[in-house]
């Protein structure tokens, strides 16, 4: 079955941006560029809520204070930059191999999926827009062939995935900064979701690179 993960690059309490939106406290190194070139060849899919969409596409969200840079944060694996990665416009161009890569290194012929309920269209190749229910769409994509998927964004629809039960991994980049607020990574999910540690190692800066595997519950599909 595919593997779905879901993180971010964030400071030691937990927010991927400041109160103001500012992400200035990143540290883009060489190993967070060789940690990501190694991810994105294993993904084939990613998915995103509305404003990750909206904020990428130059929509109305991209004037909420913060948005961007959440929404913008690298999702997938032990991540790097929340301004570092392609914007949704890169994402779901046809490349015959399927390896083509923009400018981040994230592959450019990536089957994407914008999960609204208030969008009625998006016309854009490779992308589709779901306004069913995530946790069944996202249950029902992993039991078909394909590499990773990449959960881009945060909020809402990240929480969603995470009370559905359809996240397997959780990667981190935890900087060595106390931001004191800001935008969290994780909202309240309603449930205690257990986690095993799969992998920990510092990186350039002081930071501390870790992944997570959700640990499945009894009776979960």
């Amino acid at each position: 079955m595919r593997t779905v993960t879901y993180g971010a690059a964030c400071s030691l309490d937990g927010f991927i941006a400041d109160a103001a939106g500012g992400v200035d406290w990143l540290n883009f190194s060489s190993d967070v560029q060789d940690v990501m070139a190694k991810y994105w060849p294993t993904v084939d899919t990613i998915l995103m809520g509305r404003k990750t969409w909206d904020t990428s596409m130059g929509g109305p969200e991209c004037n909420e204070p913060g948005v961007e840079q959440a929404a913008g944060s690298e999702a997938g694996g032990p991540v790097a930059r929340n301004d570092e990665t392609a914007s949704a416009a890169d994402v779901g161009k046809a490349s015959p191999a399927g390896d083509t890569t923009g400018e981040s290194g994230m592959p450019t012929a990536l089957r994407t999926y914008v999960f609204s309920r208030t969008l009625k269209q998006i016309e854009k190749p490779g992308v589709q827009l779901v306004s069913s229910d995530a946790g069944e769409f996202v249950r029902e994509l992993k039991r078909k062939p394909g590499r990773g998927i990449c959960v881009m964004g945060g909020g809402d629809f990240a929480r969603s995935l995470l009370e559905a039960g359809v996240v397997d991994e959780v990667g981190l980049n935890v900087h060595p900064v106390l931001l004191g607020s800001g935008i969290p990574l994780f909202l309240d999910a309603g449930r205690r979701i257990r986690l095993s540690l799969a992998e920990s190692r510092t990186i350039a800066g002081g930071c501390v690179l870790s992944t997570y595997r959700v640990t499945p519950e009894q009776g979960t599909p």
